[in-house]
């Protein structure tokens, strides 16, 4: 079974190493120390964990209710605008996400460059890579 150090954590779960140890500390995810002294976190017991922290959700009682499951927040970090379409970059962790969408979306959202944004997806096709 893999297991990941602090650090690595903290990647894979979109926060800081100093959140995921806090959270290490109170008890939230399970670790253990290697022959060197440095806490790991179990494989599976990350993914259980990471699943956990991904339905805790925003906490907003007035999001809209969508089918779309896989919700990365973010920051806008780029909206380039043409005259019929729009490409809108978002930083959610370490994940960048791109979208084409119409300007009259962008400018019905308001969508600028430092605002807190949402990417939502819904595939029928996900491909997988194995690290």
């Amino acid at each position: 079974m893999q297991s990941y150090t602090i650090g690595q954590a903290a990647r894979l779960l979109g926060v800081s190493p100093d959140t995921a140890r806090r959270w290490a500390d109170a008890g939230r995810v399970t670790t253990h120390r290697d022959e060197s002294g440095r806490r790991l976190i179990d494989g599976r017991d990350l993914a259980a964990f990471s699943i956990e922290v991904g339905q805790g959700g925003t906490g907003d009682e007035d999001a809209s209710y969508t089918s779309a499951r896989n919700a990365f927040p973010g920051i806008v970090t780029a909206v380039k605008l043409g005259d019929i379409a729009a490409q809108v970059e978002i930083q959610a962790g370490p994940h960048r996400l791109v979208s084409l969408l119409t300007r009259e979306a962008v400018e019905e959202l308001g969508l600028e460059v430092g605002m807190q944004a949402t990417a939502r997806v819904k595939s029928t096709s996900v491909h997988i890579d194995r690290a």
